[in-house]
């Protein structure tokens, strides 16, 4: 059995992955584990998905049309507009170069989450100046609640976390992310920005006084930080709680019916249910076209209470939007809740790890907790966690805002 404890599992100073990894920078440290039989197959599948002309997570390959519009959701954009621009004027003009795409570029698809350089796009916020740093803090405090900021900051605090751990502060640290802006920072026409790396893949897009953050994935190892300098936090308390208590709170036949298998590497798993690099996640990086089924139980059946219980566990996962847009997306996440459903993965006792899944025509949330990567069990535990989020049929990255924005102004 898994222990609780984190600290059972952290890797020995002489292990093959810390010891020699050491004193190298990322890319010198990412190259031997890249050119693995297992990396290179991995990076040219992602390579052939990203290549596949963008539809959006979908149940059969065909996006369904009419669930987005173009509204004044109140998010004042100026101060994300301001705070861009100014990061742009603190760098070279090659950094600026690297930075900058179109608002279609194909690179917004390009994030990823595991430590390793798996590619080399944008500039590293780690290169950038401290200056520049400092107007990247305005621009995530511009785009998030306060709330919000805190969790970003936190998460990208546990990557140096894991430096700090291992004395490879060099490959884990608080700025190890890729920064990309694409389009023009505009009051009214389409832009916008992410960061990527380790546990953070964290897509924004801006049109006027409306946004969308989604793909996001964000995750921790361990989810209990007390950093040297003092600072102490715990990541996704309440996305598990409130998940656990949901399933907890389901009758028998229900849970059942939710439950699409009971450990969570199920040797009844078929193979496209459960992979090294996600696990169960369905919406990992490079999965913008997946075709996801319709699993579980629908919210439909459920009573009042836990009906408003899925709708306040999916708020926690939209924690970090905005106020104004974050209602708007609860809104329409209400609107198609008869049309929602809710699956399960894994055990629902209070020390169960587990994996949940909710999914609509607008809405896909996953919760897993995993397995070790830079700690050593072997099983999936409450300590490791990973948390998605996407907008299926085209909406991610605000496609399809923008298509709607390009054919208002066509019209």
């Amino acid at each position: 059995m898994t222990s609780f404890d984190y600290r059972d599992y952290v890797l020995a100073p002489d292990n093959p992955r810390v010891g020699p990894s050491r004193g190298l920078d990322p890319v010198t440290y990412s190259a031997p584990i890249l050119a693995t039989d297992r990396a290179i197959a991995l990076k040219a599948e992602w390579d052939r998905l990203l290549a596949e002309p963008f539809v959006g997570i979908t149940h059969d390959g065909c996006a369904e049309e009419g669930l987005f519009v173009l509204e004044d959701q109140g998010f004042d954009p100026r101060a994300a507009v301001d705070a861009a621009h100014a990061i742009l004027s603190t760098m070279t003009a090659e950094q600026r170069d690297a930075c900058c795409l179109p608002v279609e570029a194909t690179e917004w698809r390009a994030w990823y989450n595991p430590e390793l350089v798996f590619n080399t796009l944008g500039v590293r916020l780690e290169h950038l100046s401290d200056g520049a740093r400092d107007c990247f803090w305005d621009l995530l405090a511009a785009c998030t609640s306060a709330r919000g900021f805190t969790k970003i900051r936190q998460l990208m605090k546990a990557n140096l976390f894991l430096g700090e751990l291992y004395d490879l502060r060099q490959i884990m640290n608080e700025w190890s992310y890729h920064f990309h802006i694409f389009g023009e920072p505009s009051l009214t026409e389409p832009w916008g920005w992410h960061i990527y790396g380790h546990h953070v893949g964290f897509n924004v897009l801006i049109l006027g006084r409306q946004m969308v953050i989604s793909p996001t994935f964000m995750g921790t190892e361990p989810n209990d930080i007390t950093l040297e300098s003092g600072e102490s936090f715990s990541m996704f308390k309440e996305e598990e709680a409130k998940g656990l208590a949901l399933m907890q709170s389901l009758p028998e036949d229900l849970q059942e019916r939710a439950t699409l298998f009971t450990l969570m590497e199920d040797p009844a798993m078929p193979a496209w249910r459960f992979n090294f690099a996600d696990q169960r996640h369905l919406g990992g990086a490079f999965q913008d076209n997946r075709r996801v089924p319709v699993e579980g139980v629908c919210v439909a059946e459920f009573d009042d209470s836990q009906r408003a219980a899925l709708l306040d566990l999916c708020e926690t996962f939209y924690s970090h939007w905005p106020d104004g847009p974050r209602a708007a997306r609860m809104r329409q996440i209400a609107t198609h809740l008869d049309r929602t459903y809710f699956s399960w993965i894994g055990g629902h006792g209070d020390d169960d790890p587990f994996y949940f899944h909710i999914h609509s025509p607008v809405v896909m949330l996953e919760f897993d907790h995993h397995s070790g990567m830079w700690l050593s069990n072997e099983e999936p535990a409450k300590f490791h966690i990973h948390v998605i989020s996407r907008i299926p049929n085209g909406n991610d990255y605000g496609k399809a805002l923008i298509a709607l924005h390009r054919a208002q102004q066509e019209g």
